[in-house]
């Protein structure tokens, strides 16, 4: 039984890698790194059962797999409850930096909601023979599990899209993406990802950098034109940028900054905000458009809430498949009560 759960942890970790190596711009990254953790937990299982007694006269080393199986399960089991919690305490201080709007109301919904459903459970749960309430609820309940799967794997995702080994990639083009400007400057959000365009600048010398944002309302001038003015006065050779001034959405973003790439196949970089990071390759996969994304750092409260929305901005590219599976489970819901 050791062997064969070592076969199979091996054969998760090679899912995992090939996925990671041929392209990480999908939820079957984070899909197959849980596959590959419950692997790793039911293998570390068998580890302690098979050699107890030769573990028993080594502490240290039953202490290295009591340590990673834990990890491995709290990976599986822990993941909800601590999102809810981050999400409630950041929700928080992003109302106390920034005040209450309701944009900035979202994390702590999210986890208010969430505490709500699981504190109503045993009320709604217990319904007895009202048939139509316990169906509604199973109906609500295969939504929010299916949602909130979704969220996991998409969170997974988006970290392990933001890890990288090397930061030279001997890239072409680096794509920074606009945020928005105030009157002709860039704000602070939008610097940190001009200087992380910088950054990844020095280690791929022979790439050009795209300022990629078109002229918004409010603004004097075209974003791209004040990245690249914020890039010159950073010490980048204008003859480094090119400036692409017509999109007003990272879809466009993405598309109009290929137009202006003059190679078949271009080695491409993507910088934007953190969050952002994983819906904008989505995008660009969606285009056909191959490329790594690289993060700019943010503030960590302001992080949590921005990433609601943009798991709301995946959930509306996907939403006919979302509305089919829900329809599918809220049929089989039915008919198994209308059974009972």
């Amino acid at each position: 039984m050791w062997q064969f759960a070592f076969l199979i942890f091996f054969i998760s970790s090679c899912i995992f890698a090939g996925i990671m190596l041929h392209d990480s711009r999908t939820l079957w990254s984070g899909a197959s790194f849980l596959f590959m953790m419950i692997c790793l937990a039911v293998f570390l299982f068998f580890t302690v059962s098979q050699y107890s007694e030769w573990l028993a006269a080594h502490d240290l080393v039953i202490g290295i797999l009591i340590v990673m199986f834990i990890l491995a399960i709290g990976s599986v089991i822990a993941f909800p409850a601590v999102l809810i919690l981050v999400f409630f305490v950041e929700g928080i201080k992003v109302i106390r930096h920034e005040g209450i709007k309701p944009a900035n109301l979202l994390s702590m919904l999210f986890s208010v909601l969430m505490c709500i459903y699981l504190a109503v459970w045993p009320v709604i749960g217990n319904l007895g023979k009202n048939t139509l309430g316990t169906t509604l609820y199973a109906i609500i309940s295969f939504a929010a599990a299916y949602v909130l799967t979704l969220l996991a794997m998409y969170s997974i995702s988006a970290v392990l899209n933001l890890f990288h080994l090397r930061k030279k990639r001997n890239a072409d083009y680096i794509v920074v993406l606009g945020a928005g400007i105030i009157g002709n400057k860039v704000t602070p959000l939008l610097a940190e990802r001009i200087e992380k365009g910088i950054e990844l600048l020095h280690y791929n010398p022979n790439a050009v950098l795209i300022m990629s944002g078109g002229q918004g309302s409010g603004e004097d001038i075209p974003e791209s034109e004040a990245m690249a003015d914020y890039a010159a006065d950073k010490g980048v050779d204008m003859k480094k940028i090119i400036m692409e001034q017509r999109s007003v959405s990272t879809q466009e973003n993405l598309r109009f900054s290929r137009e202006l790439m003059n190679k078949q196949k271009p080695k491409i970089i993507v910088v934007t905000t953190a969050y952002h990071v994983f819906r904008a390759l989505i995008l660009a996969k969606r285009q056909g458009i191959k490329c790594v994304g690289f993060g700019a750092k943010t503030k960590w409260y302001f992080m949590l809430n921005a990433f609601i929305r943009e798991f709301v901005g995946y959930l509306s590219l996907i939403w006919k498949k979302c509305i089919f599976t829900i329809g599918i489970g809220a049929s089989i819901v039915i008919v198994l009560n209308g059974l009972k």
